[in-house]
């Protein structure tokens, strides 16, 4: 279990990392899907993409596991709110209802994988 988890974790960075990555590459898609009652979207875009590919680095590094841990478990639930305004207004990204529910429900697991990392990594 312990292996798979280790595994599962370098998985769960990389997709920070890309996530992040992708902010710089397509930020007219992240520009989409802000919320309109937040200020300074193209800033939040860029920062959100930065704390992004940090925190999926810093999940790889053992001393700062926990940490990062619990720092994406906050930035996830801090993001929600984009998600709820997606599922709100379909039009902006053209997909079936029920995709619209599962990325929703994505958000979830997404938290619990995270959550997965906040206990201290065991000592080689």
């Amino acid at each position: 279990m312990e292996r798979t988890l280790g595994l599962a974790k370098y998985a769960f960075a990389s997709i920070f990392i890309a996530a992040g990555i992708m902010h710089f590459v397509r930020t007219d898609f992240f520009l989409k899907i802000m919320p309109p009652y937040l200020p300074w979207h193209l800033e939040i875009v860029y920062v959100t993409g930065v704390m992004e590919i940090i925190l999926g680095i810093c999940l790889l590094v053992p001393r700062l596991q926990r940490l990062a841990a619990w720092s994406l478990v906050a930035f996830l639930i801090a993001v929600f709110p984009a998600n709820i305004h997606v599922f709100m207004n379909q039009q902006i990204i053209q997909a079936p209802p029920a995709a619209h529910i599962c990325r929703l429900l994505l958000q979830g697991v997404l938290v619990a994988w995270a959550w997965a990392y906040t206990r201290a990594p065991r000592e080689k």
